[in-house]
């Protein structure tokens, strides 16, 4: 099929009518369950769910002269205590059959605010600038089950048969999806024999071509405790006497990784990369070259003398080739801090040796170790025989492994390739992400037999999680045809 003929219909949709579903949908602070836990009370969750469910159920309704979406089912499930969860049932078209089906992946919870914006910008305040709109959530992920219905919707007013299609949109994924297993659960019998998983919360390498994503990092947190007094004391009177439960962190951190280096040392949380991924990561990196680092806003050094000015750069990553670039962010694990507790704002740090301090641990795993077992892992390197015998406790709040993609079908790497070349006049590229998405390791389990394709719309500076998060509207546009000749055309047998 020539997929130019879904271009007027597809971008006229997101002009008219999607892009202001997704301003409305920016304004909304649907944070996840783990950094809201009032979500129930606070009903955002319900919100968007209830506007996206009924946008969708809408499109049906929408079928000029030839049938569009016809037999569309589309409920808004709910258990009690958990998240709700969005589900759809679409007929096949064209006598394909229902045996032939596609699932479609997406989520409409938040992360929460984050400090950074850009001063006229906002997380809950929606600003479209240079084809970008800006905001929290609408490329991570608001913008799927949207771009999903225009593709689909855009196959049947052109009449092109497709395969039956079913989705399931979560309200918990930032959360690590601790209501997903159960929601499958429910819905297992109904979803058929899955030939092909069509997951849209994914990033790209540039703006320019699909990008297929091979892996994700598994994650593992909690929050290191360590404690040594009652209560603080002057630190004139207890210091060279009472550790510092800092340094004690400080060391404690060291079991894990390398200070010099970042290398995370222990055996338990490593793994040998693929032979197939590494190529894959090295032809990424021919592609995208130094963007792989320099999409990271660095900070400059701009507090230095002008007369020392040539000598001041900005600050450099752990490495500038492309391709160790993209496997340390994709098949090598990474002690990240991205909390603390017990410490006293600038303002209120008086001359006192603290009693204690909290640190909130993250540690990015590679694809094939088994989250589970290296959270207990992590809890017994960092609990065993304490310095100074402070009381030192790891509590674990998540644990999820990743995802290495299955062999990937060679009519399906062909369709790829055309899609591609079709929408954007280059080939398909190929690379692992550092994030994670339970879900993918969830469908591997429960569809051993089905081919995926994770795809998404985070590409460079697009910030997905940080401040000045935005969508790139023009790529938006692009993957949701590309999506539909995808859909229509891929052998499910």
């Amino acid at each position: 099929m020539n997929l130019s003929d879904l271009q007027p219909a597809i971008d006229q949709q997101w002009d008219r009518d999607i892009v202001p579903r997704l301003v409305e949908y920016v304004r909304v602070p649907a944070k996840s369950p783990a950094f809201d836990s009032g979500w129930e009370a606070h009903g955002h969750l319900h919100a968007v769910v209830k506007s996206a469910a009924g946008w969708a159920a809408a499109q049906a309704s929408a079928a000029g002269e030839s049938p569009v979406l016809a037999g569309l089912r589309i409920e808004v499930l709910g258990i009690e205590g958990r998240t709700p969860c969005i589900f759809f049932d679409l007929p096949a078209t064209g006598g394909l059959g229902n045996q032939r089906t596609v699932l479609v992946y997406g989520h409409l919870d938040k992360q929460p605010e984050m400090s950074g914006w850009r001063h006229d910008l906002g997380p809950w305040t929606p600003v479209i600038e240079g084809g970008r709109l800006y905001g929290r959530g609408s490329a991570d992920d608001g913008y799927a089950i949207y771009a999903a219905f225009a593709a689909l919707a855009a196959l049947d007013r052109q009449a092109v048969p497709r395969p039956r299609c079913v989705g399931i949109i979560e309200t918990c994924e930032e959360s690590g999806s601790p209501d997903l297993p159960h929601y499958l659960e429910q819905l297992g019998p109904r979803l058929g024999e899955v030939g092909l998983v069509l997951g849209l919360d994914s990033g790209c390498g540039n703006y320019e071509q699909l990008w297929v994503t091979t892996s994700l990092r598994g994650l593992i947190g909690g929050a290191l405790s360590v404690e040594i007094l009652e209560e603080g004391v002057h630190s004139g009177n207890a210091s060279g006497i009472v550790a510092s439960t800092f340094r004690i962190a400080r060391k404690l951190l060291n079991r894990i990784d390398d200070v010099e280096t970042g290398r995370v040392l222990a055996e338990a949380f490593n793994a040998l990369i693929p032979a197939e991924r590494l190529e894959q990561a090295a032809s990424a990196g021919a592609i995208l070259g130094d963007q792989v680092w320099r999409q990271f806003p660095f900070a400059a050094c701009t507090h230095a003398p002008e007369a020392h000015a040539q000598a001041c750069m900005s600050a450099l990553p752990v490495t500038t080739d492309p391709v160790e670039a993209i496997l340390q962010r994709t098949w090598r694990p990474a002690l990240s801090v991205t909390g603390a507790a017990c410490l006293p704002s600038l303002e209120m740090a008086g001359n006192v040796l603290r009693p204690k301090t909290v640190l909130k641990l993250s540690l990015r795993l590679p694809p094939t170790v088994d989250g589970e077992k290296a959270s207990v892992e992590l809890k017994r390197i960092l609990e065993d025989d304490p310095p100074y015998r402070a009381r030192v406790r790891f509590e674990p709040d998540w644990a999820a492994s990743g995802w290495n993609a299955p062999p990937i079908h060679p009519s399906l790497a062909s369709l790829l390739d055309a899609c591609s070349l079709q929408t954007f006049g280059r080939p398909a590229a190929y690379m692992g992400e550092g994030g994670t998405i339970p879900f993918m390791n969830m469908l591997g389990k429960q569809f051993p037999r089905a081919q995926f394709l994770i795809t998404g719309v985070l590409g460079p500076h697009s910030n997905a999680h940080g401040p000045n998060e935005f969508l790139h509207l023009g790529y938006a546009k692009a993957l949701t045809r590309l999506i539909g000749g995808v859909i229509a055309q891929a052998s499910l047998a």
